[in-house]
């Protein structure tokens, strides 16, 4: 059931021709950015190899075998022992190697090695999924060379990864790399619509924050999302309209207390998106490409006082920031800073 997936139809093509022909490569590398769907492919490309009743190339989706195949039972996340060997989902020949905490661990690799040696339980094949991949270390992908140079016949490895240059070359020359791209806001919002039952202003909205990730356009909280995009309209309000210094670092404290610190990443996102709608409506290039194109009214009147050169000059202070805040700069001091350049640029 390719079809069924999401985005990225060119790679959709590729796995159900080589399902059709019965050419899929024994390691295939799974390769784009967080939550663009890769895993979903990967279960997916599973699915055709173990289904009972594949359909032009692809899985029936109804079969026992296609039901079981991403029904996982995964360990507590401070069980490290758990996180030593492979993990079965409820289809005896499908598993999966996670990380435990940042890193893959090599007992994991090496019990996929082991596994890999055993003929199908009852498919026609074996298939391993590797989950963020780039999280194993080098002894761990020294002990994964070993099964992807000489793959049993019967067995499939396949990598998921949102970093693959951060895997060794000797992995990526091993393995058929397919590479996912951020899957477009019209796929996502009719997605959200279709499958989740959004009404199609919240699937607009969430889709076009989401950055071509799926998975985030699926679990964005909008009732936060809005109440924080009041909150950064106040401080854009504050500068242009209302020239309130005083205002705008009364937000800078909310933002920074114990009870809104979780959400300062997001906070900063939404400010970067507003103020780049502004630019946008400014040079005359709103419509479709607006994040927050469900308040254009507000961004409009914030563009009739704000010049393009300022808004650009916005941007990158808020980058240099955050850049900042990557070496551990107080985030307090850091918000107040910022604002105040945003106030007298």
């Amino acid at each position: 059931m390719f079809y069924d997936l999401i985005g990225n139809n060119n790679v959709k093509a590729i796995l159900k021709r080589l399902a059709m022909a019965g050419r899929v490569p024994r390691s295939l590398l799974f390769a784009g950015k967080e939550e663009v769907g890769k895993k979903e492919f990967a279960f997916e490309t599973t699915r055709s190899l173990v289904c009972r009743a594949p359909v032009d190339g692809g899985s029936c989706g109804e079969c026992a075998s296609c039901k079981r195949v991403a029904n996982f039972i995964f360990p507590k996340p401070d069980d490290r022992d758990e996180h030593k060997k492979v993990i079965f989902s409820e289809h005896p020949d499908v598993a999966m190697v996670i990380p435990y905490g940042r890193n893959i661990l090599v007992d994991a690799v090496r019990d996929l090695e082991r596994e890999a040696n055993f003929r199908p339980y009852e498919a026609k094949a074996r298939v391993f999924i590797v989950n963020d991949a780039e999280k194993m270390n080098d002894n761990a992908s020294n002990a994964l060379l070993k099964t992807l140079e000489e793959p049993p016949p019967t067995t499939y490895i396949f990598l998921v990864t949102s970093q693959p240059d951060s895997l060794l070359a000797t992995i990526r020359s091993r393995c058929q790399m397919l590479r996912f791209a951020p899957v477009a806001a019209s796929e996502i919002e009719q997605y959200l619509v279709s499958k989740r039952n959004l009404q199609r202003e919240d699937a607009q909205l969430s889709a076009r924050l989401s950055n071509g990730s799926v998975g985030r356009a699926a679990s964005i909280d909008l009732k936060n999302v809005r109440a924080a995009r009041e909150a950064m309209l106040s401080v854009l309000r504050a500068i242009l309209l209302d020239h309130n210094d005083a205002a705008m670092l009364r937000i800078a404290e909310k933002m920074n207390d114990a009870a809104n610190k979780d959400n300062y990443e997001e906070n900063m996102d939404i400010l970067q998106t507003l103020i780049h709608d502004v630019w946008l409506i400014g040079l005359r290039a709103g419509g479709e490409k607006l994040v927050n194109g469900d308040i254009e009214s507000d961004l409009v009147t914030l563009a009739k006082v704000a010049d393009a050169p300022r808004l650009a000059h916005w941007l990158r202070e808020i980058e240099t920031m955050r850049e900042g805040l990557a070496v551990n700069i107080n985030r307090k001091i850091a918000t107040d800073a910022l604002f105040v350049t945003m106030a007298a640029s």
